[in-house]
């Protein structure tokens, strides 16, 4: 199985959603010894946010693009081929603002694209990406989940890999984590029970 890591939190070691995305992915490989992972930092490898510029580089015949835009569309074509290729994504989502990182939106941007993971049809909007597994590792500093707060997060996410056609969406949660040290270690502490657990039942 192929599974796709992707960290986005700017925090580095300090970083909530990165020990829980890292426990998330360590458990599965315990569960499953055939997983294959790959793993994508937006942080320290920023993906260039789509612009003009990407989809001039996309309209430019290969043999006409300098070095700019075949770096554009290289990073086009790599983003989306390990998605493509993935049986399952594991996302770690901190809350940063009331939405996802610009770092992570810069992502979906790369994945969300007409005629590969989705298609307009006469009678709507299908998504190509049915089959996958997505387990959205989602931590913040206060208590959003289910609140009109939360709706540029977690509830984006599933909107979004929705419209992909992914539907098989398990999120492992940590709120409150700025509420104090016993809320962030109670916070945590349940998150981690419950990758246990998921995969105990795996």
């Amino acid at each position: 199985m192929k599974l796709l890591h992707i960290d986005s939190s700017i925090l580095g070691d300090n970083s909530a959603s990165r020990q829980l995305s890292h426990d998330v992915v360590e458990a599965w490989k315990a569960a499953e010894a055939d997983v294959m992972v790959t793993y994508r930092d937006l942080a320290a490898d920023a993906i260039s946010h789509f612009s003009a510029q990407t989809l001039i580089a996309a309209g430019t015949s290969a043999e006409l693009r300098d070095a700019a835009q075949k770096h554009e569309t290289d990073l086009s074509a790599s983003t989306m081929a390990e998605f493509l290729a993935a049986d399952a994504v594991v996302i770690a989502a901190p809350m940063y603002n009331f939405t996802i990182p610009t770092q992570l939106k810069a992502w979906i941007d790369r994945i969300a694209v007409a005629g590969q993971t989705f298609r307009y049809t006469e009678a709507g909007p299908e998504g190509l990406c049915g089959g996958k597994k997505l387990v959205i590792v989602s931590t913040s500093g206060g208590l959003h989940a289910g609140q009109p707060s939360g709706v540029a997060h977690e509830e984006y996410l599933k909107v979004m890999f929705g419209f992909l056609g992914i539907t098989d969406i398990e999120f492992v949660r940590a709120e409150g984590l700025a509420y104090g040290d016993e809320m962030r270690t109670k916070a945590m502490s349940e998150a981690k029970l419950q990758i246990s657990e998921q995969f105990a039942a795996a």
